[in-house]
């Protein structure tokens, strides 16, 4: 697969058939009681798809979980990873070959206040780091990590690093870069390397320092991972296969160590899957995870503090078509699924005691979208 382009690949794949930091929300609010009136950010892609998306949409949720649609916020191309911190939206511009992050005002609606190009392709993740003065972004298409500090007013400015990772047997592909629980370290997460690389950062000089790369299996395709609240743990999401890697994290050594392996859909399963996003609870009991290819989302039990993961009931159909990324909404007792190929955004009710997800039940037309954030 060395070379492919990403939007041709799956593309083919669709015609054959187919944590959160102090003061930085990735995807959840911070909050922990459901909320009427809340606000919800929708990135979708502008430059492909059919019909492409909007860009930058804002909904507003009621007294129940149905979403309405709201302000469509002009000129945020292909935002397809959103963050807020403070009072700032910050979003990607999945652009080739000349990736950018987007500034905007966190209100309702958002206003651009800059866009900062990251010297990388295909700019598809991003986070805040918790010391507040870099944006860390991922460059899909030539497997590049950017950090951009951040200036007076919240925009950004140019990169004061950027860092390119190399593949053995595939291109590189950076699909995500976030900072570990403890704040010391800088985790990136790379499809085409088969790995996952571990930073430190210097928070002077903007630049990162190479401390561990974690080699998994050839042909994983790692895509996303989120730590366990108590830090001790790692859950790495594999997109070329269809499972997750428990990784044990050393936050004083900077070092993870893979472990046990736990498929994301059962043997019967259809091939292939591409799972896409991977999230916990706040409470550390449970795991999900997102495939693209059945359309469904899987739930795990944890168990012994972190260290095992067990797939508990069915696999539960989105209601949409290739759920490229989900989130838990403030109360967690809903799912928001962005269902990139039906053009909708679903949500599934959620039991939290047990931590099983219901049917759909319901959906809003978002064309091309590709994630939903809680403010």
């Amino acid at each position: 697969m060395a070379g492919f382009d990403r939007r041709k690949f799956l593309g083919a794949v669709g015609a054959a058939g187919a944590v959160g930091m102090t003061g930085v929300l990735t995807g959840r609010a911070a909050a922990s009681t459901e909320r009427a009136g809340c606000v919800v950010y929708l990135g979708s892609y502008t430059t492909w798809g059919e019909p492409p998306g909007a860009g930058l949409q804002v909904a507003t949720r009621g007294s129940g979980p149905a979403l309405t649609l709201g302000a469509t916020v002009p000129g945020v191309d292909d935002a397809s990873w959103l963050a807020v911190a403070k009072d700032k939206l910050y979003s990607t511009n999945e652009l080739v070959p000349d990736g950018r992050v987007t500034t905007l005002s966190a209100g309702n609606p958002p206003k651009v206040l800059g866009t900062q190009p990251v010297k990388g392709a295909g700019t598809t993740h991003l986070s805040v780091h918790p010391g507040g003065r870099y944006v860390l972004a991922a460059n899909y298409t030539d497997g590049t990590v950017s950090v951009l500090p951040i200036q007076g007013g919240g925009t950004l400015g140019a990169p004061t690093d950027v860092v390119k990772h190399v593949g053995a047997e595939r291109e590189a592909h950076a699909h995500q870069v976030v900072t570990d629980p403890s704040g010391r370290w800088v985790v990136a997460v790379d499809l085409g390397a088969d790995s996952v690389y571990v930073y430190k950062l210097d928070q002077g000089t903007g630049k990162l320092t190479q401390h561990q790369q974690l080699k998994l299996p050839s042909g994983a395709g790692p895509r996303h991972l989120v730590f366990h609240p108590n830090g001790r743990y790692a859950y790495i999401l594999g997109e070329l296969r269809a499972e997750i890697t428990v990784a044990a994290w050393d936050s004083n050594a900077g070092k993870l160590t893979a472990g046990a392996v736990v498929p994301t859909v059962p043997s019967s399963a259809p091939v292939p899957q591409y799972p896409a996003e991977i999230a916990i609870s706040k409470d550390g009991r449970f795991v999900y995870a997102s495939n693209r290819g059945e359309d469904t989302i899987a739930t795990f039990g944890v168990g012994a503090a972190g260290a095992q993961l067990k797939r508990i009931g069915e696999n539960v159909k989105t209601g949409g078509a290739w759920p490229r990324h989900f989130t838990l909404d403030p109360s967690e007792k809903w799912v928001y699924v962005a269902n990139q190929r039906s053009n909708t955004v679903t949500w599934l009710p959620r039991d939290p005691a047990t931590g099983l997800l219901g049917k759909p039940a319901g959906s809003l037309t978002v064309n091309h979208v590709a994630f939903v954030l809680f403010r």
